[in-house]
């Protein structure tokens, strides 16, 4: 793993699996660039240092992101890792018994939300030919099960777009679709209910999950992979 400071963009990066990694790479003397939906959190967030850059961002509005990388690549530089954490999950339903609303809010924040950040950040990570691009998908990105056809779609589209984006990137660069396991979050916690409290959380998973991401490189360009002991 590289051991010198690296300049790390996280999406989601108020909770869960997002604020883990934070965290993480915080303490390790990483800058760390990130976003999220809570005024209050990235409030939090900024409490870390005038190192590090946190902003309020909804990742499904592109014109929102646009402005958020526009400042930080201007402030900050370009990163090394780009780490697209954000998502949201349905209600566990039958399909058909999933509103519009609900649906649409998952698209606009799994599929769209990555979509928008890479069109927005990617491009200064291309021109320098450095850096490696990071989708969170799921293990319901590569499998199935009923109750949560939605979220299903959505990350398996994560898996389609990363790996056809591993084909447009410069030789050196790296795009990976990750599936992080099954860690306790309050969004396993939606779908899986009080069975959630048998997984690890994600304060655990991030001592394996952020210096596995940071190891990346461009031999892993296009690999659909999985945190090593998940």
């Amino acid at each position: 793993m590289p051991t010198s400071p690296r300049t790390i963009v996280i999406t989601g990066a108020t909770r869960g699996l997002g604020r883990a990694l934070v965290d993480s790479y915080v303490a390790q003397g990483h800058r760390v660039i990130g976003c999220g939906r809570s005024s209050e959190a990235v409030g939090e967030l900024k409490n870390l240092g005038a190192t590090h850059h946190f902003s309020v961002v909804d990742v499904a509005s592109d014109a929102a992101v646009a402005q958020w990388a526009n400042t930080f690549l201007t402030e900050v530089g370009t990163p090394d890792l780009l780490i697209n954490n954000a998502a949201v999950m349905n209600t566990p339903a039958n399909l058909w018994e999933t509103s519009a609303e609900e649906f649409d809010s998952l698209v606009d924040v799994n599929i769209k939300g990555i979509a928008n950040v890479i069109r927005h950040v990617v491009p200064a990570m291309v021109k320098v030919k450095r850096g490696v691009i990071v989708n969170l998908s799921s293990g319901w990105g590569r499998s199935v099960s009923a109750g949560v056809a939605p979220y299903c779609a959505t990350k398996w589209a994560v898996e389609g777009l990363t790996r056809a984006l591993a084909n447009e990137l410069p030789a050196g660069m790296a795009a990976v679709p990750l599936n992080p396991g099954i860690i306790d979050t309050d969004m396993l916690r939606l779908a899986f209910g009080d069975r959630s409290s048998g997984f690890g959380n994600a304060q655990s998973w991030a001592v394996s999950a952020a210096p596995f991401l940071l190891g990346l490189s461009g031999k892993d360009n296009g690999k659909p992979l999985t945190v090593p002991g998940q």
